[in-house]
């Protein structure tokens, strides 16, 4: 991607004031061989260009009094309740020198998955991007990852994935981090937790019915047995 940018000779926050009010962003480049630059740029076309994602995660070509430098986005401070853009960084590259950055994981097929197309899982994307470190030249606009594979009660980690070439994962100290889980849905678990309720409650249904003879035969004994007595007592 390529962008205008104009050099801005006052700073301080009444000139960066004054520079807004005027529909412009003020910003600053620094890094690399040169000296830290003070520049201006459009906001309305900043603002557009700051909603497409490969803006955040490539390299980009700047143009400043006619010269071109590739850069990075490094900051962007914007303001607390208004869509306004208050400041923007970028860093000058250097193709011999590594970079870090967060590049973006762009999860695909999901839906052939056998724990979303026959298993009825939910898939839980526990990372959306990821730190790396490579030479400019092998930056990746974003890192796809293929979710065919999965399963019920299964997890997609780092290492189950092939990094681009030239590309290497900062972790942080984390070996082997989850990218993906996968978990069932609750209309699944309903029908076997409603089947172990029913269970205990068809075992107390039926068990009066087992005594109900015993409680018939007790009153046909009880019937038959004291008539003869009874008649010999008024004689």
């Amino acid at each position: 991607m390529k962008f205008v940018a104009f050099e801005r000779a006052k700073q301080g926050t009444g000139a960066s004031r004054r520079l807004r009010n005027t529909g412009k962003t003020p910003g600053i480049v620094y890094g690399g061989e040169g000296q830290p630059q003070l520049i201006e740029l459009d906001h309305n076309a900043l603002w557009h260009a700051l909603k497409r994602e490969a803006f955040h995660s490539t390299i980009l070509e700047m143009e400043v009094a006619g010269k071109t430098s590739k850069v990075l986005l490094r900051d962007v401070q914007m303001h607390p309740f208004k869509q306004l853009v208050q400041h923007i960084d970028f860093q000058r590259v250097d193709a011999r020198t590594k970079l870090h950055m967060k590049v973006p994981l762009h999860y695909k097929n999901a839906e052939e998955s056998q724990a979303v197309k026959f298993e009825h899982c939910v898939v839980n994307h526990v990372m959306s991007e990821l730190n790396i470190s490579c030479l400019p030249g092998d930056l990746p606009e974003f890192i796809e990852v293929d979710l065919s594979g999965l399963k019920k009660g299964t997890s997609l980690h780092l290492n189950d994935i092939q990094l681009p070439k030239g590309v290497n994962a900062v972790t942080g100290g984390k070996k082997n981090p989850v990218l993906v889980s996968v978990v069932a849905t609750v209309a699944e678990e309903a029908p076997a937790a409603d089947a172990a309720a029913a269970a205990p409650a068809a075992d107390a249904k039926a068990a009066p019915a087992k005594a109900a003879p015993a409680k018939a035969a007790g009153k046909d004994a009880k019937a038959a047995a004291p008539a003869p007595a009874k008649a010999a007592g008024k004689k």
